[in-house]
C-alpha cells in the first residue's frame, strides 16, 4: 500500500510539473503571437506608392511619386521631361508606371 501511495505522489508531482511546463510554453507562444501582431502593425505604417489625384496633369504618376518622396511634383516632372528628351526612355517608363502604380483611393478621381 505504501508503494502505491508513493507512486501516486510521484505521478501527481510529474503531472503538476508537466502542467507548469505547458503553461510556460503557452506564455512563450502568446508572446510570440503578440510580437507577430505588433510587426503587422509596423508593416501597415509603411507608405504605399500611389498615383495622385490631387497633383495630376496626365495620369498622376509624377504627383504620386512626389507625394511618396515628400517633394515638389515640379521637380519630378522636370526629371521626367529630361529623361524623355535625352534618350526617350522616360516615355516608356511613364507608361509602365501608369499601368503598374495604382490610383490613390483617398483622392477624388475624375475619370
Amino acid at each position: 500500500m505504501a508503494k502505491k501511495d508513493s507512486f501516486e505522489k510521484k505521478f501527481e508531482k510529474r503531472m503538476d510539473d508537466f502542467g507548469e511546463e505547458v503553461g510556460q510554453l503557452g506564455k512563450k507562444a502568446g508572446k510570440k503571437v503578440e510580437k507577430a501582431f505588433a510587426r503587422e502593425d509596423e508593416f501597415k505604417k509603411i507608405p504605399r506608392l500611389y498615383r495622385s489625384g490631387k497633383e495630376k496633369i496626365i495620369a498622376g504618376v509624377c504627383g504620386g511619386i512626389a507625394e511618396y518622396l515628400k517633394i515638389d511634383p515640379v521637380l519630378i516632372r522636370l526629371v521626367w521631361v529630361g529623361l524623355i528628351l535625352t534618350g526617350g526612355i522616360g516615355f516608356p517608363l511613364y507608361l509602365i508606371a501608369w499601368i503598374v502604380i495604382p490610383r490613390n483611393p483617398k483622392h477624388k478621381w475624375n475619370s
